[in-house]
């Protein structure tokens, strides 16, 4: 069956337009669904809506959505409020600016969403501001509004088509400086840096979608269905632990590239990580690869 598009309209750049259509780029797997099951009868568990002060159960249908101002006392809003604030839909898309691509934070990324021709009226249209687009290297920033939600989004290129993705506001953020203020202002040795540069040299790859996979689901499922045959989970060996005592990070990093490893002379093997003197001048390190 055909994908149908959320969104029908124009994509506008200046005095120049053509008819696209979004698709959802994500689809919601056939993720494990459970129950809550009361084992004395193995009969689901139906959840009621409840009256906290009374104990009377009410209908959904009844029921109003309040904003709490103040310690339970709550302002209470009809349908008719929420939609008296809709931002009105729009059926043409504008491009409002262009940024570098780099310059948007992969953190911002939210939902994202296929963008294409709507028939072939405006392919032509389409296939310049694409390819001006990847020429360019930037995403235009526009608004579109999705399921009543005003939503600003940057478009890409992505293969023959374009790609939207939905960004984030910067108050939907947790404060990273929160994070990242206990974190020391260590200067890295050089030659460690060189090292670790090697290391990441060699186990360069490239990106596969596959590399992607939530082990626990794959487990999850592994077990329900070797439940469902009166059979357990077979047990996996348990990887060995990886000690977080490293007595020497050179040595730690030469030794991951496959040098020797040796001490430099005077050295002794016990020395404490960071307290690494200078390589003396001359002294081979290897090339990466092995």
């Amino acid at each position: 069956m055909a994908q149908r598009p959320v969104w029908r309209g124009y994509l506008k750049l200046a005095l120049v337009t053509c008819p696209v259509a979004l698709y959802t780029a994500h689809h919601d797997r056939e993720t494990l669904r459970f129950n809550l099951i009361n084992p004395k009868t193995s009969n689901r568990i139906r959840m009621l809506s409840v009256d906290s002060e009374t104990g009377q159960e009410v209908q959904r249908r009844d029921l109003v959505k309040g904003y709490e101002f103040r310690k339970d006392h709550y302002l209470l809003l009809e349908d008719a409020d929420f939609e008296s604030v809709r931002v009105p839909s729009t059926t043409t898309m504008t491009i409002e600016k262009f940024v570098p691509v780099g310059a948007i934070d992969p953190i911002y990324y939210d939902a994202s969403y296929y963008l294409a021709p709507d028939g072939e009226a405006g392919e032509d249209v389409f296939a310049v501001l694409r390819e001006a687009m990847a020429g360019s290297g930037t995403a235009a920033f526009s608004h579109v509004v999705l399921s009543r939600r005003e939503r600003v989004i940057a478009i890409v290129p992505m293969g023959n088509g374009l790609v939207a993705h939905a960004l984030r506001e910067q108050r939907d953020l947790n404060d990273a400086r929160e994070v990242f203020r206990s974190i020391p202002e260590t200067k890295a040795d050089p030659e460690m840096v060189r090292l670790a540069r090697q290391l990441i040299d060699r186990q360069l790859g490239s990106y596969d979608p596959s590399d992607v996979q939530d082990r626990y689901e794959v487990r999850l499922r592994a077990l329900i269905e070797a439940k469902l045959k009166g059979a357990g989970l077979p047990e996996e060996a348990v990887p060995a632990a990886v000690s977080s005592n490293v007595v020497d990070l050179m040595q730690a990093l030469r030794r991951s590239i496959g040098q020797d490893g040796a001490p430099a002379s005077g050295v002794q093997e016990s020395r404490a990580a960071g307290a690494v003197p200078p390589g003396k001048p001359g002294e081979r390190t290897g090339r990466a690869g092995g």
